[in-house]
């Protein structure tokens, strides 16, 4: 949509909005399109594609005639749109209804869900004054999609087209390419699940996310009508959990003490056809439900570790490795980073300002005199694009209006103030994504007993229902992960200690570095991602801010000190896993469209685009012997560009371990 499209639209909006009789074609095309062309069939079109476009906002646009007269009549035909229609209901919520959701709109890590979460946040407070409240230490989870495709299969379940994707068959072994109707999307023993109707085989079917060997196709020509009392809770909650079985790994002697820890007594309780254990190895027996979850692991352990039964995981480790070194091996593309890197601006520019601008409406009326500053950070956009809203917002208003009749909004003093909303006080009801994303939050919160107790997460779900509508019916479609820690001791010890200020001595396990050390540490905050926790401490150790994984924390008590009074968590909200420093190396990797998500896990200064789907980017490593494991952990999707001697690394690690699998 160009700019004139979107002036026009709000404009056909004010004037629909603010009608109670209707108005006629003749009357909008004069007053709202000042179209004196002639051309009735060229300006029928156009009123066509703006009223479905209206419709698409959720608008419902009423068709009205005299008594007696046709439809098809467009001189006694006349447009209306209910000043109720598509609006958001009142929501009162308490401080602490406030604290739950806004637990809940954060706790997508990214992902379009992340985008819907924080635009259903901002149409609560364009409704009405949000509660100052504050995130309870040791109460920060997050979700972390499962890459591209989850995005992918989000918008096609939503939109309800049937997609395609190459997937590796857990009881065969072999890539198929699957055509599926997607009904839903949902995490289960620490996987995503996609479930839906397998044109094929001709039955519902669930696939694991992590099987998925390329790309998700849309079929935007395929559509589809999912069963009407689908939950993905209830199909999810019937899986089987995989049984326990035994791996029988070699390992390096005095190497990888986090593969160990798990390991049972020295030895295999199985009878194997396979040699000793080289010179210099010992053999390990390991309990394992999912062969794939330990094969990215052992992976990432390369010539340290041979995995030696079950064959199916000496298949799949061997898979992950030589999609690693077949990547590493391949022609570098052309790329270049752009001299700016510009802000990531989604698809659609014009079509969310007018979204955006909908939400802008309600929230200076409710928020009068806010710092025009203020005001760009909430909506998530520069100063200038908040203008240039400002800007059509002033000229639109009821057609041929006197000045009263427009949209009054100042931003003298760089404080703005509006006078004349013209009905647009209420935000619009809210998206399908919009509803499932901040319905699933505040579903998987109920796994965390402080967020649970009190009551303020069940009233707060039932308002959001009651508001949502027939969208929130769909939030049945989704499902996240469980986020309560494993460990509720350690996290207890931590938390407390957060609260009190207290300081610990940690003794921890660095699997990169493969290595116990022991440390004193002042504690700042707690947060996950899915059911992994980690805090966020100043670490007296290496004079820093770390990052520790509370499965990692071998052992954690007060050592009597005080935390320094100016200690402080890094800036932003979520905490970041990897904090950066003056002496960090910058990378270049090539990252696959599969893998692209790991440019935002890993925070890339830059990026560049690749005709493939996939990106180059710049990420900074404040340690960088562990990129080898990262480059075969994720079996193809990434690779090193730069420097070339750590690429060269990279790729002579990578045929060790190959060595070790003979041809």
């Amino acid at each position: 949509m160009s700019l004139s499209r979107t002036e026009r639209l709000l404009n056909l909006l004010i004037a629909l909005l603010n009608t109670r009789y209707g108005l006629r074609r003749s009357e909008l095309r004069q007053k709202v399109y000042h179209d004196e062309s002639g051309n009735d069939v060229a300006f029928g079109r156009m009123f066509e594609r703006d009223k479905n476009d209206l419709r698409q906002f959720g608008f419902d646009v009423e068709t009205l005639t005299d008594l007696g007269w046709s439809e098809d009549d467009p001189a006694t035909t006349r447009y209306r749109i209910g000043k109720e229609s598509n609006r958001l209901p009142d929501v009162e919520l308490g401080p602490e209804e406030w604290t739950v959701l806004l637990l809940a709109s954060q706790l997508w890590e990214r992902a379009a869900l992340g985008t819907a979460a924080q635009s259903a946040l901002r149409k609560l407070q364009a409704s009405g004054r949000m509660a100052d409240v504050e995130l309870p230490s040791g109460v920060q989870p997050r979700i972390r999609p499962a890459g591209q495709a989850f995005d992918d299969l989000v918008a096609a379940m939503h939109s309800r087209h049937a997609v395609t994707f190459p997937y590796l068959a857990g009881t065969t072994g072999k890539e198929e390419v699957r055509t599926v109707e997607p009904w839903g999307l949902g995490s289960r023993f620490g996987q995503w699940y996609l479930m839906g109707y397998d044109r094929a085989r001709r039955e519902p079917r669930h696939f694991r996310l992590s099987r998925f060997t390329g790309p998700v196709t849309t079929l935007p020509k395929e559509s589809f009508k999912p069963p009407a009392d689908f939950n993905i809770r209830l199909e999810l909650a019937r899986l089987p959990e995989l049984p326990l079985r035994t791996a029988v790994v070699d390992v390096r002697e005095g190497r990888l003490l986090a593969l160990r820890g798990r390991a049972k007594d020295a030895g295999t309780d199985q009878d194997i056809a396979a040699p000793a254990p080289a010179e210099g190895h010992e053999r390990l027996s390991l309990d394992f439900r999912d062969p794939e979850v330990l094969a990215e692991e052992l992976a990432s352990y390369g010539p340290d570790a041979l995995p030696v039964a079950p064959a199916e995981l000496v298949r799949a480790v061997e898979r992950r490795l030589r999609a690693a070194a077949a990547f590493s091996a391949a022609p570098v593309p052309e790329y270049a980073f752009p001299a700016a890197q510009p802000r990531k601006v989604r698809k659609g520019t014009s079509e969310d300002q007018l979204k955006r601008m909908l939400q802008l409406v309600p929230f200076l009326v409710h928020n009068q005199g806010l710092h025009i500053h203020d005001v760009a950070e909430h909506f998530g956009v520069s100063r200038g694009e908040l203008e240039e809203d400002l800007r059509i917002l002033i000229c639109s208003g009821l057609p041929e209006g006197y000045p009263d009749d427009l949209l009054d909004i100042q931003w003298e003093d760089d404080h703005v103030f509006i006078t004349q909303d013209l009905d647009l006080k209420k935000p619009v009801r809210f998206t399908v994504d919009e509803a499932c994303a901040l319905l699933t939050g505040l579903e998987t919160l109920n796994g965390l007993p402080d967020v649970a107790e009190g009551g303020a997460l069940e009233s707060v779900t039932l308002k959001l229902l009651a508001a949502a509508g027939e969208e929130g019916l769909r939030a049945a479609s989704l499902s996240g992960p469980e986020v309560a820690p494993g460990d509720a001791t350690t996290h207890a010890t931590v938390r407390d200690a957060i609260v009190s200020g207290a300081q610990l001595h940690l003794t921890y396990l660095s699997p990169q570095r493969d290595a116990v050390s022991e440390r004193d540490v002042d504690p700042l905050r707690l947060y996950s991602l899915d059911n992994t926790w980690y805090f966020e401490a100043f670490c007296h150790r290496v004079n820093g801010l770390r990052n520790f994984r509370l499965d990692r924390v071998q052992d954690v008590r007060p050592n009597g000190n005080r935390v320094a009074g100016d200690r402080a968590p890094a800036e932003g909200v979520p905490a970041k896993l990897f904090t950066p420093n003056d002496d960090d190396t910058t990378v270049t990797v090539q990252l696959t469209r599969q893998g692209r998500g790991l440019a935002e896990d890993y925070y890339a200064d830059r990026t560049a685009d690749l005709p493939d789907g996939g990106l180059v980017a710049e990420i900074r490593f404040g340690s960088t012997g562990w990129l080898p494991m990262f480059v075969a952990q994720h079996g193809g999707a990434v690779r090193i560009l730069e420097p070339a001697g750590l690429a060269d690394t990279a790729r002579d690690w990578l045929e060790a371990a190959l060595a070790r699998y003979g041809g």
